[in-house]
Formats: C-alpha cells, structure tokens, sequence
C-alpha cells in the first residue's frame, strides 16, 4: 500500500465517492493506492484532498513526511 492509501485508510475515505467527486478513474485511484511505484500528480493530490475535505498543504505534509534532501 502507498503512502496515499494509508493516508486514506486512515481517514475512512471512500475511493469511490473520490473517484466520483473528482472524476479520477477507481482504477487510477486504485493505482494510487495500491501501486508503490506509481507516480501521485499534484493535480491528482489536490482534487484529491478536496473531496475528503482535507487542507491539501496538510495531506502532502503527511503523504510525503519522509522525503528530505539529501546533504551535500
């Protein structure tokens, strides 16, 4: 499972009622969900967090809380 659909999981969101408010296709929000390797667009996040009534700022703080720069 990705980050997003732990994300989700936690928040009880319905992919269903996502995909119908945000006209994602289930099987690309399934990808999302599922799929590790599947690339989450910003627009894609966006809609996303606005059907589930989530500040996007705060869904992206969470869905990519262990990305950091790397020290050079």
């Amino acid at each position: 499972m990705t980050p997003l659909g732990q994300y989700l999981t936690k928040k009880s969101a319905s992919k269903a009622e996502i995909s119908r408010k945000t006209g994602i296709s289930k099987s690309r929000i399934s990808e999302l969900t599922l799929n590790t390797s599947t690339q989450l667009r910003a627009r894609e996040l966006y809609l996303i967090a606005l059907a589930i009534d989530i500040d996007p700022g705060e869904m992206f703080k969470a869905i990519f809380k262990d990305l950091k720069l790397e020290n050079k």
